[in-house]
């Protein structure tokens, strides 16, 4: 019988994963996975409830999401449940999932070429950002960081209104997160560690402010006006997304392997 060349062995292997996965989906349904742990470790889970959402590659509109009576910290790569832009699973599976949850996924992945994954949390302080009035303040490094980047659409009830998409995706703009008024927060990558990275840095900005504030808002020290702008300019969302994907994404995943390398499984 005829061998491979070494390197004719990893792209058959590549071609014809040992689950049986199409070219990309086993690597994407990893990084999805160890997504959903790091939220459960980080404690920004809420029981079942929100969703991490990543698109397959290839040219279907196919997308992978969580099977909705699965703690985050009990998902794997292989419990992910596939399906279509509609919500519903792509071929047979016994795990049920939420096609209104994925409403506001499916808005941007659609209508953002460059969103290869959707996340979206009901974290204490994020709720709390998004209930004040003047949204996330500047007054922290890492809020300046963020918050350039960061978008808010109006509360509308729980997101089952399909209506609702086009006035989501036209909130968003060109903008990779989002603070739902009144709900929560959203970030959007061009890969599932670049989507990840960026939600870290939101909610770590809320969760700062909320500790602020207990100071009182008069006490807060104002940084210079032009001080946003250069920090915007420094950490502008291309930057970084390279930064996410060949740094700190790898590093997340090695503290993940640590801890509980299953997501794998």
């Amino acid at each position: 019988m005829a061998t491979l060349a070494p390197a004719d062995a990893r792209v058959h292997a590549a071609e014809i994963h040992a689950n049986g996965y199409a070219p990309g989906e086993w690597e994407a349904r990893v990084d999805l996975a160890a997504a959903y742990r790091l939220v459960a470790l980080y404690g920004w889970d809420d029981l079942i409830f929100t969703h991490l959402s990543a698109r397959v590659p290839g040219p279907e509109h196919h997308f992978l999401i969580n099977p909705y009576n699965m703690m985050f910290e009990e998902i794997t790569a292989s419990s992910l449940v596939k399906i279509d832009v509609d919500g519903n699973p792509v071929g047979k599976t016994d795990q049920p999932v939420n096609p209104a949850g994925f409403t506001i996924h499916s808005a941007i992945h659609m209508a953002r070429e460059d969103a290869a994954a959707v996340m979206h949390l009901h974290t204490p302080h994020g709720q709390a950002v998004s209930a004040m009035r003047f949204g996330l303040l500047p007054h922290t490094q890492t809020a300046m960081i963020a918050g350039h980047d960061v978008a808010y659409h109006d509360y509308e009830g729980i997101a089952t209104d399909l209506d609702e998409r086009e006035r989501l995706v036209a909130d968003l703009g060109a903008r990779n997160a989002m603070i739902l008024r009144n709900h929560g927060t959203l970030a959007v990558g061009e890969s599932v560690g670049a989507c990840f990275v960026r939600l870290y840095f939101l909610e770590r900005a809320c969760e700062a402010q909320v500790l602020m504030l207990a100071a009182g808002r008069d006490n807060l020290n104002d940084p210079h006006e032009d001080v946003g702008a250069k920090v915007a300019m420094q950490s502008n969302p291309k930057g970084m997304g390279m930064v996410a994907e060949r740094l700190a994404w790898p590093a997340l995943k090695r503290k993940l392997d640590r801890v509980d390398p299953t997501y794998k499984n």
